[in-house]
Order: structure tokens, then sequence, then C-alpha cells
């Protein structure tokens, strides 16, 4: 597999530079259990859709519903956008992304800067996340059009496919060990690909789903949410690539804790996205109740730049109620007591 083999000193593509990225340590217990993070954010684009972007226009070429000149039309919150405007620019496609004012600026920034054309499904500035409606905008201005494809992230199949590397980076750096694997659940397709496949590979291990809370897939209450693209709003379907067969256990976790969390991991010099802040929120809290010697590994699937104007600032977090300085503290604490332990 792509994501068992070693790159190559030199690249002729930016794609070429996806996967085989990075495991870091980022706690232990004195029992031996480590928690270690899968750092997405060094794929091109900071983020781990960048895998599944390339997946889904190579199986569309392959079925022939895109050639050469064609269009690419999807409904993102970003990360997707940012993987589709790399593989459209390298492939000579025009690509349209339907975004809603939810998305972090600078996602929608550099997606512009790579040559995506922004369609907003609403233009009264609002910072409401509208899945549903960007999803039906995305198909009808793809519909009947001349060689062109909606890629659909959240019914796609190739999604899954495209993180089955991730799998074979894990069996092949952990060397076949891994207790618990966990991570956001969105479209479905990272943490359901990675398990689906490293199932086929090393012995049994727990598959944990974490969104957040306001999002539907494990169940209600269904209400606003600020952690971007994770979960599933109330009016959007829950996507096929969430095959809950493959999630052991769904957990919610709060914006306030997931950003309290983000805030807190970056003093230790890493910077991870929001949605990495809840996946790393519960991840701490259960690596000392594991039995000795554990391996928790944790998806991350992008890194805290984007969200510099946002979970990194204290005026928007404040704005929204969201800013917890002794949430902070407490995962500051623990943090610090778990690291000692290494």
């Amino acid at each position: 597999m792509p994501g068992a083999l070693q790159r190559p000193a030199v690249v002729s593509r930016v794609s070429d530079l996806i996967g085989h990225t990075p495991l870091l340590e980022l706690a232990t217990t004195g029992t031996g259990s480590r928690l270690l993070l899968k750092l997405e954010m060094f794929n091109p684009t900071g983020t781990a859709k960048i895998r599944m972007a390339r997946q889904m226009v190579t199986d569309a070429e392959a079925r022939g519903e895109l050639r050469p000149g064609g269009r690419i039309v999807e409904s993102t919150s970003g990360n997707t956008g940012l993987g589709l405007a790399v593989i459209a620019a390298e492939r000579g496609y025009t690509f349209t992304a339907v975004v809603d004012h939810h998305a972090c600026t600078d996602k929608l920034r550099a997606m512009k800067a790579l040559g995506t054309e922004l369609v907003h499904v609403a233009d009264d500035g609002t910072g409401e996340l509208a899945t549903a409606a960007r999803e039906g905008l995305a198909e009808d201005l793809a519909r009947g059009q001349h060689n062109t494809v909606f890629t659909e992230q959240h019914n796609n199949p190739s999604n899954g496919i495209g993180y089955f590397p991730v799998a074979h980076e894990l069996a092949e750096a952990l060397d076949g060990r891994l207790d618990v694997l966990i991570g956001a659940v969105g479209t479905g397709g990272a943490l359901c690909g990675t398990t689906r496949e490293l199932r086929t590979l090393i012995p049994p291990f727990t598959s944990i789903g974490v969104e957040p809370k306001g999002s539907i897939a494990f169940g209600g209450p269904a209400h606003d949410y600020y952690q971007s693209g994770t979960g599933t709003p109330e009016g959007a379907p829950v996507g096929a690539l969430v095959d809950f067969a493959l999630i052991d256990e769904g957990i919610k976790v709060g914006d306030i804790e997931a950003f309290a969390t983000c805030r807190a991991v970056a003093r230790t010099g890493l910077l991870i996205g929001g949605s990495a802040g809840g996946v790393v929120h519960e991840a701490l809290a259960r690596l000392s109740s594991l039995p000795p010697g554990s391996t928790m590994v944790a998806l991350i699937n992008d890194g805290g730049e984007k969200y510099l104007d946002t979970v990194f600032n204290d005026d928007w977090m404040r704005a929204r109620n969201l800013l917890d300085p002794a949430a902070e503290r407490e995962i500051e604490e623990l943090l610090t007591k778990l690291r000692r332990s290494r």
C-alpha cells in the first residue's frame, strides 16, 4: 500500500508529499500507557483531508466521470476544499467550493489563493453552519453539467478508501501493537476508513469516535456548535461513511472542553485544530484508566494555524462564552503530570 512505502527524496508534485505523517508521544502514564498523536497536519494544506480529496478525484477519473479540462464541485467547511484545490490545480481542473460563513476565514482565503471558485450558500454574513444547504447547492451546480463531478464527500466510498494508507502507516510504525484508536467523526471517512483497513492488518483494538456536543451522529440533543469540519448538525443526514459497526464507542465533547484542550496543548509547543482538541480531551481523560502498557493513537486531522483568529483568539472566545481559564489550567496540570511520567 502507498502508506507503507518510503517517500522519494525529490518529488515532482505537491500531492506526492501526502502521507508518512509522524507520531508524537504527547503523554505517558506511570504504568507505561502512552498517547500518540498521528499528526496529519504534516500533509500538504495542513490536514488529513487531502488524502481523501486525491482518492475521490483519482477514482472519478478512473470511472470516466472526470476528464481533462473538467470541473469539480464540493460542499466544504474548508479542509476538504483545500485538498481538492491542490489536486485540481495539479491536474488542470476547475474547482468550485460551496461554503458557508461557519468556515474559518483563513481556509477560505487559502482556497481562493489556490484558484478555487468560492460560492457562498448564504451571503448574510451569519456564522451558522449550513451543511444541508451547502450539499443541496453543490448538487444543483453539478447536475447536468458537461464533464463536471460533485465529489459528495459525505457519501463517497472513495473518502474512506483515501485513509487506508493511514492504517498501513500505523501498523508499520507500531509493529502491529495498538489498543485504542480515537478520532473525530464528521464524514466518517478518517476514523472508519482507517479502522476498516487497520482491522485487516493487526490484532483487535478499540475504535472511539468523537463528535461535538450538539452533533447528532451519536444521538441528541441537537444544538449549534463551533468546532468546524466535524460532526453532523441538525437537519443534515449522517454520512454514509459513518459506519457504526466500526465504531466501538461514540463520545461527545463540548466546544469549551475541546478549545481549552487546544490552548493547553499549544503550551507544550504544538498547535492543533478545534476538533482535534475534542479528540485529545477525551484521550487524556481515558489514558490513566487503560491497562498498563497500552498504546492509544489519536488522529489529529489538522493543525491550529488556521484557528488563530478563533480558538486561539481571546476576544473571539470570550464573545461566544467559550473562554474558560480554569478548564485550560486543569488540562495543563494533567498534561504536566503525564509528561513527567515519561
